[in-house]
């Protein structure tokens, strides 16, 4: 059918039962559409931001986060740059990050290699550490919020226990990946592609810092912004 020709049932009222149909439609219509709207709004909410490198471009694209990092900042003592450096590294910002799995018989799909998973890639038992110690039992590891929250007790802890100043992403990051009981041990001493790993997080979070400068005032602006 043409559009001409739809035209003329729609519009022109040619045919009475499409133009009931799209002036008022039945529940399960009304009920679909809503359906497509809600999932693809969920869709653009949860997935990662486009433009991974810009830490202004993640935050005007994912509205709510910068409210749920200024909080974490806030509460923890970390500075935002540092969280969201480590936050990249470790999960690209997929919520549903996870160690790809083993293979048995170099075929078959086995288990996965620790329990890691979401935005931090916090383990099972570091996860309920956090919870306790917060009182945040609610708590999802694929919740970006609670997740850069974790990050920032996390290298309280660090800081608290190692001794690592607060800016320091370097350090931070290598006491985020060894534990803190490792990072006093220097367990990272013979890794060297970690230690080039924790530089590339330093690097980032510099960049990420000289970047938010520039739009701060804009997204403290952004007050209003209900997500």
């Amino acid at each position: 059918m043409s559009v001409k020709e739809l035209y003329k049932l729609v519009v022109k009222g040619d045919n009475p039962i499409i133009l009931t149909f799209f002036i008022k439609p039945p529940r399960w219509f009304s009920c679909l559409v809503l359906a497509c709207g809600l999932s693809a709004f969920l869709g653009c909410a949860t997935s990662a931001p486009e433009n991974k490198e810009d830490i202004c471009a993640i935050f005007e694209e994912k509205g709510g986060w910068y409210k749920g990092a200024k909080r974490a900042s806030q509460r923890w003592g970390s500075p935002i740059p540092v969280m969201m450096a480590i936050i990249h590294q470790e999960s690209g910002f997929d919520r549903k990050a996870q160690p790809p799995r083993n293979r048995f018989l170099w075929i078959f799909p086995g288990s996965r290699p620790s329990t890691a998973y979401g935005y931090s890639q916090a383990l099972d038992t570091t996860w309920d550490t956090y919870r306790q110690d917060t009182g945040n039992n609610g708590a999802d590891r694929d919740d970006f919020g609670d997740a850069i929250d974790f990050v920032g007790w996390y290298n309280y802890k660090s800081h608290k226990y190692c001794g690592i100043k607060p800016n320091d992403a370097y350090r931070l990051y290598l006491a985020y990946h060894e534990g803190h009981g490792g990072f006093n041990r220097r367990t990272f001493k013979n890794k060297a592609w970690l230690k080039k790993v924790a530089k590339k997080v330093s690097k980032r979070s510099n960049t990420y810092r000289q970047q938010l400068q520039r739009c701060q005032k804009r997204l403290e602006g952004l007050w209003w912004w209900p997500f």
